[in-house]
């Protein structure tokens, strides 16, 4: 699947979707969080336009509506989403590391975990 470009808002809704593995477009709209809860219509409006870049798909119907079920993992979308924040840097991580250490956004935890990753990166996916 070609990198497809969600908004803030469609990302929640896939949210819903990764949570839930299958939802209709009343249990999305339910589960959305926030001040100010959008309307069925503007999640049915959404839900249909992920359905266009084949982000979700219909699964089945039930009575008179339709359960969708999330085509693209979180992982994928996760992965857009941080090209694209890089991408604002220039390509470049450390001005993204310096903020995440600077908020204290970055542990110890996710340091260990970025080594690993990073060895395992350079062994070309082999453990050692």
């Amino acid at each position: 699947m070609a990198a497809v470009r969600l908004t803030k808002f469609e990302m929640e809704i896939m949210e819903a979707l990764w949570a839930k593995g299958e939802a209709s477009i009343r249990e999305i709209q339910e589960s959305l969080q926030g001040r100010k809860r959008p309307g069925y219509t503007t999640v049915q409006k959404m839900v249909y336009r992920l359905e266009e870049k084949k982000v979700l798909r219909r699964v089945r119907k039930v009575g008179n509506f339709h359960l969708f079920a999330a085509t693209l993992t979180r992982k994928s979308a996760q992965r857009r989403w941080v090209n694209d924040l890089l991408a604002i840097f220039g390509g470049e991580s450390r001005p993204v590391m310096a903020h995440l250490i600077g908020a204290g956004k970055l542990t110890l935890e996710d340091i260990e975990f970025a080594e690993q990753a990073l060895k395992k990166a350079n062994l070309g996916g082999k453990e050692e």
